[in-house]
């Protein structure tokens, strides 16, 4: 169920996007209406999480640093859906709550490129990506951000106000289309690119 707070926060981010980016938004309808799905996006800019959920309609789940769980923030993030991980590796109480939050009929949002572009360009995917698709069964709805970057890459501290801002939802990916074969070692890498290379083409 959307909390209060977490639908507060969308309100607001959508306001601000809208405002001070001119945000376009494009395949909102390709969202699904119900069940657990991971949305796929490339990552440039601290305003991403924001960005990709504050119209998305369903309850969204958030990885975040657990270093940032502490004090009045932490109390924060955790109303935002935040599921705190560790920025080396998904540990195995990460991956069974993460697997619970789809389980149970939630969205998942996830960057396979692990961090944030250095550059504005599509980077290569993460194994971790591949992981959860497989362990989970779920499809993978692939999103698209563009102007992020330069509105508040990295080595930015203020976002550059005026700056166009674009984001699209691509078409949902059925879990069986994602491995030609789950069994395979190379089926997580696998997962990844094809999910990276239908990124790029939004």
């Amino acid at each position: 169920m959307i909390t209060y707070t977490y639908r507060s926060a969308q309100i607001l981010s959508f306001l601000y996007f809208r405002i001070f980016h001119k945000l376009v938004i494009d395949g909102l309808d390709n969202v699904p209406s119900s069940g657990g799905f991971i949305l796929a996006s490339n990552h440039l800019s601290f305003l991403d999480p924001p960005l990709v959920g504050c119209k998305v309609n369903r309850n969204l789940h958030y990885f975040a640093r657990d270093s940032l769980f502490k004090g009045p923030l932490g109390f924060l993030i955790k109303r935002l859906n935040s599921i705190p991980v560790n920025r080396g590796q998904l540990d195995l109480g990460t991956l069974k709550h993460t697997l619970r939050v789809l389980k149970q009929g939630d969205p998942l949002l996830v960057f396979p490129e692990g961090t944030r572009s250095t550059d504005g360009s599509l980077g290569t995917g993460k194994k971790g990506l591949g992981l959860l698709v497989l362990k989970s069964k779920c499809p993978v709805l692939p999103v698209r951000i563009k102007g992020s970057y330069e509105i508040l890459g990295k080595g930015m501290f203020f976002p550059r106000i005026g700056r166009k801002l674009s984001i699209t939802y691509g078409p949902l990916i059925p879990f069986d289309s994602l491995c030609s074969d789950p069994l395979s070692k190379d089926s997580y890498e696998e997962v990844s690119t094809q999910v990276m290379r239908e990124i790029g083409q939004l």
